[in-house]
């Protein structure tokens, strides 16, 4: 079959490579039918490469049509058409029981120290082929798949996989309730799912904030209020300015390590994405940090007793942090990997609503063949072409 394979860093292929089977009683194979290119798939492109293996398959977000089924995948049935969450959980363990699926513990890369396996997402989480491919293997297929209706276009439902609930649980994190002030920082695809989001769970105010033509005016017409920080010296005076001086109820950081503003972070991410694979282990796992404008920003704009919510990735491990501010301010901060199963049910009824209240078939803006995806990503990460999101058909 054929799949998107990285190469090395900045170097992807689409390659021939062996046909998935069933390799445990809990496996199903999905027959590929849309799959997405993710921000967290361009960390695979730079910081993340050190973990990474020529021919590895990426990608993390997919969805299609129940092919083949182990013994023991439950009611799944052939013919199934399914959305197949980005984390790998088992549902019956004491994580998934208590709504933590990113970290299942059946499922858990203990000898990475790492929560649940991840599709598509290199050493750390697993080593698991990803789904930017004709055909996926899914472990626990018993509880994992999505199953969805057999009607409507497949961008309906596709981002059931990973960026509908990492921005719906962005906004649940950040414990919006009526009448709050949310601030998102960030208007990528996850940026956008989370604004939405905000809106629908009773936010008055959404602002989104970004520097990229194509984001601020999607998320205007969804209906947030946007700053352009091209236009701003400072952003947390301009949010206090907008919110009375008080600041926002809530602030989602959907941004991450991809934030600007720290060239000396960039420059040694930089540098430790190319240095030899195992010194550039070491780098990431002892002395990593991460460009922290974003959630510095976060922390001066939110107002005091506020939550901030994280659902950009951070992968560094000696990030300075204002702590000072941070405790004299009664901030509150919640992370993590979303569990998307925890919100599956939930937000199955809000996506199969008439109408389509997320304005999810409008979200992507570029749809290409499987065949095109290392030029798609370049596009996507260089946010060329008006690029916010990325179809692929396999």
């Amino acid at each position: 079959m054929k799949a998107v394979t990285w190469q090395s860093t900045e170097s992807l292929e689409v390659s021939e490579v062996p046909d998935p089977r069933i390799e445990e009683p809990t496996d199903a194979i999905v027959r590929v039918t849309s799959t997405a290119i993710c921000g967290s798939d361009l960390h695979l492109y730079g910081v993340l490469s050190p973990y990474l293996h020529p021919g590895d398959v990426l990608g993390h977000e997919a969805m299609g049509i129940v092919e083949e089924v182990g013994p023991e995948t439950g009611d799944l049935r052939v013919g199934d058409r399914v959305v197949v969450p980005f984390n790998i959980s088992c549902g019956h363990c004491w994580m998934c029981q208590r709504g933590l699926q990113s970290q299942c513990e059946t499922t858990q890369v203990t000898s990475q120290g790492k929560g649940a396996a991840l599709f598509g997402y290199t050493d750390l989480y697993g080593s698991v082929p990803g789904g930017q491919a004709e055909y996926l293997r899914v472990p626990q297929a018993q509880y994992g798949p999505i199953r969805i209706p057999e009607t409507g276009p497949d961008e309906r439902w596709l981002y059931l996989s990973d960026i509908l609930p990492t921005g719906w649980q962005a906004a649940r994190y950040a414990d919006v309730t009526d009448g709050d002030t949310v601030l998102v920082i960030g208007l990528g695809p996850v940026g956008q799912m989370a604004a939405r989001s905000a809106a629908l769970q009773g936010a008055e105010r959404v602002i989104g904030v970004d520097l990229v033509d194509e984001r601020l005016v999607m998320a205007a017409a969804h209906g947030a209020e946007t700053i352009d920080t091209r236009t701003v010296d400072d952003l947390p005076s301009a949010v206090m300015e907008a919110t009375g001086g008080r600041g926002a109820d809530r602030v989602i950081d959907a941004v991450g390590m991809e934030a600007h503003g720290n060239p000396l972070a960039e420059k040694v991410i930089g540098l430790t994405a190319r240095a030899p694979k195992a010194l550039a282990r070491k780098a990431v796992e002892t002395i990593g940090i991460d460009r922290l404008a974003v959630l510095h920003a976060s922390i001066d704009s939110v107002r005091r007793g506020g939550t901030i919510s994280l659902s950009g990735v951070y992968g560094g491990m000696a990030n300075p942090m204002p702590l000072m501010t941070m405790f004299d301010k009664q901030v509150t901060m919640r992370m993590g990997q979303a569990n998307v199963r925890r919100w599956s049910d939930e937000l199955l009824e809000i996506v199969g609503r008439d109408g389509d209240v997320l304005d999810l078939e409008g979200l992507a803006t570029h749809h290409v063949p499987l065949t095109d995806a290392p030029e798609a990503y370049r596009t996507f990460r260089d946010k060329e072409d008006g690029c916010i999101k990325v179809v692929m058909k396999p």
